[in-house]
């Protein structure tokens, strides 16, 4: 009698802990989400909170959505500074709501408001005369997050590489040095293109030490080129990459050193997630 006593025990025990252990796996798959009730019905597994903000689409592919934060609308570089020296403006060039490279001095720019995860929406033209080949032909970059001045933060590549062959680790749409795009999507020179990009930002913990690498998702003209794909750290020309500890930081588009004419980019938005 005893034996089957222990034996029944086992068992609900046993039980106990693959329920302890499912609710576990559903509490890591769902965040915040908790399954309450008989879970053989339907409705234990329907939830009706937190609702969705509603959130008005832009007309067109590439319009910005109602609660993006608009960083260039084609008229002002307001949001927007100096990525070498923070006490002065932007000096890059407006024209017909387009913003141009100034590569006489201007420098890269940054913009004033600081992010850590977003939705970035950029489109971006290399000249339809563009010379030169490799990285010297229509090279520029957005970088995710600004950690200094110069090329300091991490880059996503722009280049003309329509029929334009360079490392692959540093062509059109790669996280410069570290990943390589999954796909070639670009358009010819004078075309516009797009990127949009998810990325979530490192996190760190009170003494400096990561806690959660760097991730992005980019699309190149709709085409998925990376995905979710985890940094090593900061995107560097030469040398490793590494991690130091940042916040909130600023996007960066590059002023590249290389001889070949200037790009330009519009419709720049961003949604904070």
């Amino acid at each position: 009698m005893n034996k089957k006593i222990l034996l029944t025990a086992a068992c609900i025990f046993s039980l106990l802990i693959a329920h302890a252990q499912n609710d576990a796996d559903t509490a890591t798959m769902y965040p915040g989400l908790q399954y309450i009730g008989d879970t053989t019905k339907p409705q234990a597994t329907e939830f009706y909170k937190p609702v969705p903000p509603v959130v008005t689409p832009g007309k067109s592919f590439g319009d910005a959505p109602s609660d993006a934060v608009i960083l260039f609308d084609g008229k002002t570089l307001d949001k927007w500074e100096s990525a070498n020296d923070t006490t002065k403006p932007a000096d890059w060039i407006i024209d017909n709501g387009e913003l141009t490279v100034n590569k006489k001095g201007g420098g890269s720019i940054q913009t004033k408001p600081k992010f850590m995860d977003y939705q970035l929406h950029i489109e971006w033209k290399e000249p339809v005369d563009i010379e030169g080949k490799g990285q010297a032909r229509g090279n520029s970059g957005v970088f995710l997050a600004s950690t200094g001045p110069g090329d300091n933060g991490y880059e996503i590549q722009v280049l003309d590489c329509y029929n334009n062959t360079t490392y692959v680790n540093g062509q059109t749409a790669a996280v410069y040095k570290q990943g390589i795009p999954l796909a070639n999507a670009c358009k010819k020179p004078g075309e516009w293109q797009t990127y949009d990009i998810v990325w979530t930002a490192p996190r760190f913990d009170a003494s400096g030490n990561l806690t959660d690498s760097a991730r992005v998702t980019v699309f190149h003209n709709g085409v998925l080129v990376q995905n979710n794909f985890k940094l090593r750290g900061v995107t560097r020309y030469i040398g490793l990459p590494y991690y130091k500890a940042h916040g909130a930081s600023s996007i960066k588009l590059q002023s590249h050193g290389d001889p070949s004419k200037p790009i330009s980019f519009r419709n720049i938005w961003v949604r904070p997630l």
